[in-house]
C-alpha cells in the first residue's frame, strides 16, 4: 500500500507554529533559572539545546487528535501539544543516559556535553551524568507546566489531565522493560512490547489521545485514534531500530553501533537471532554488548542480519502495521483535512532516513 506523501506545507507550518510556542517558553524558563547563579550557565545551555531539535511529530499528532474531533485550529491547542514535545525532550535525555549515547542530531549528548562544566571536580562523568538527569526532569516539570497555562478552558484541561497519568506510566514502564531485557535471551514478543510501551504510545497514541480527550472526542473516536495510533507507533519504532543499525550517522545525527555496543533486546535482533545459525549466533554472543565495537564487528552484524532476512521481515512488520493504521482512516469519516494529514503523518513517522 502506497501512503501518498501530499502537500508538506501545511505539516511545516504547524511546525513552525509549535517551534515558535517552544521558543518562547524555553527562552523564559532559562532565564529564570540561569538567573539563579552564573554557575548554572552550561546546564541552561543544555536545557536549550536539549528543545531545539525533534521532528514534532507528538506535537502534531496532538493536534490532529483535537481537529479529528472536529474543533477547529487553536493556538491555546498549539501550546498544549507543544507540551507533548517537552515529554519527548525529557525523554531523550534519559534515554541517552540509560543507553550511554554519545551523539544525538549530531551533538554531545547531555551527559557528554556537561562533562566540561565539571572536569575539575571529583568524578566527572558521574557529575555530568547527574546534571543530565536533572536537566531531564526539569524538562518534564516544563512540560506539565505549559500544558497547564496553555489558554484552553479549566474544563477542557480536566478531561486531559488524567492522561498524563498513563502517560508517565507506561513511558518509564517501557523504559524499564527494556532495561530489563537488555542482554537476555532475544524474543520478537516481548521485544514489540518494549516498542509499545517505550516508544508507540508516548510519540503517537497518547498525543493522539491528549488531543482527542482536550476536545471532548467521543469513545468511538478515542478507540479509533488508539487503533491508529497504536501500530504507527510501533512501526515508528522499528524504523528507528533498522535505522539505529543500517542508516548514515551524518542523516540519523546518532552513531550507528549503539544498539549493538548495548545489546538491545529489538526486534531486529530478535528477527535476526530466529533464523541464525548456530554459527551466526555463535558470532552473535561474541559481538553483542561489546562497548565499542570494531566497524568490522558491526559489519558482521548487519552480514547476519541480512543473511537471514531480518531486515526484510522487519520492512514487513512496517508496511503492515502502516497498512493498518491509514485503513482504518480510509473507512472512518473524519472532519475534512484530519483524515489527509493523519496519512501524511504515517508517512512522515516511518518512510524516513533518520
Amino acid at each position: 500500500m502506497t501512503v501518498p506523501g501530499g502537500d508538506a506545507g501545511p505539516d511545516h507550518a504547524l511546525r513552525a507554529r509549535v517551534d515558535a510556542v517552544l521558543g518562547r517558553f524555553v527562552d523564559e524558563e532559562v532565564s529564570h533559572f540561569a538567573a539563579i547563579d552564573a554557575d548554572l550557565a552550561p546546564v541552561a545551555a543544555q536545557l536549550r539545546t536539549a528543545t531545539a531539535h525533534g521532528k514534532r511529530l507528538r506535537a502534531a499528532f496532538c493536534y490532529w487528535g483535537w481537529r479529528a474531533a472536529g474543533q477547529p485550529d487553536s493556538d491555546a491547542l498549539v501550546r498544549a501539544a507543544a507540551a507533548m514535545e517537552l515529554v519527548h525532550a525529557a525523554a531523550v535525555v534519559h534515554d541517552d543516559l540509560i543507553d550511554r549515547s554519545p551523539v544525538r542530531h549530531g551533538l554531545p549528548t547531555a551527559h557528554r556535553a556537561l562533562r566540561p562544566a565539571v572536569a575539575d571536580g571529583p568524578r566527572p562523568a558521574d557529575a555530568a551524568h547527574s546534571l543530565a538527569v536533572l536537566v531531564g526532569d526539569l524538562l518534564m516539570a516544563w512540560a506539565g507546566q505549559l500544558f497547564a497555562a496553555c489558554g484552553l478552558p479549566a474544563a477542557y484541561l480536566a478531561r486531559g489531565r488524567p492522561l498524563w497519568a498513563v502517560l508517565a506510566r507506561e513511558l518509564v514502564a517501557g523504559e524499564c522493560l527494556e532495561i530489563l531485557r537488555t542482554g537476555s535471551r532475544p524474543d520478537t514478543a516481548a521485544s514489540l512490547q518494549v516498542v509499545r510501551y517505550k516508544t508507540a504510545k508516548y510519540t503517537v497514541e497518547h498525543p493522539l489521545l491528549m488531543g482527542g480527550a482536550l476536545a471532548g472526542a467521543s469513545t468511538g473516536l478515542r478507540g479509533l485514534l488508539s487503533a491508529y495510533g497504536l501500530p504507527l507507533g510501533e512501526a515508528f519504532q522499528l524504523r528507528d531500530d533498522l535505522l539505529g543499525i543500517f542508516g548514515d550517522p551524518e542523516r540519523t545525527g546518532k552513531a550507528n553501533a549503539d544498539d549493538i555496543a548495548a545489546h538491545r533486546p529489538t526486534a531486529l535482533l530478535a528477527q535476526t537471532w530466529q533464523a541464525a545459525s548456530a554459527a551466526e549466533r555463535g558470532d552473535l554472543r561474541r559481538l553483542l554488548g561489546r562497548r565499542r565495537p570494531e566497524p568490522r564487528d558491526v559489519d558482521r552484524v548487519r552480514e547476519i542480519m541480512r543473511r537471514t532476512g531480518a531486515v526484510e521481515r522487519v520492512e514487513h512488520m512496517i508496511t503492515e502495521r502502516v497498512r493498518t493504521a491509514t485503513g482504518l482512516l480510509e473507512r472512518e469519516r473524519l472532519p475534512a483535512g484530519a483524515a489527509d494529514a493523519l496519512t501524511r503523518l504515517a508517512r512522515t513517522a516511518t518512510v524516513r532516513s533518520r
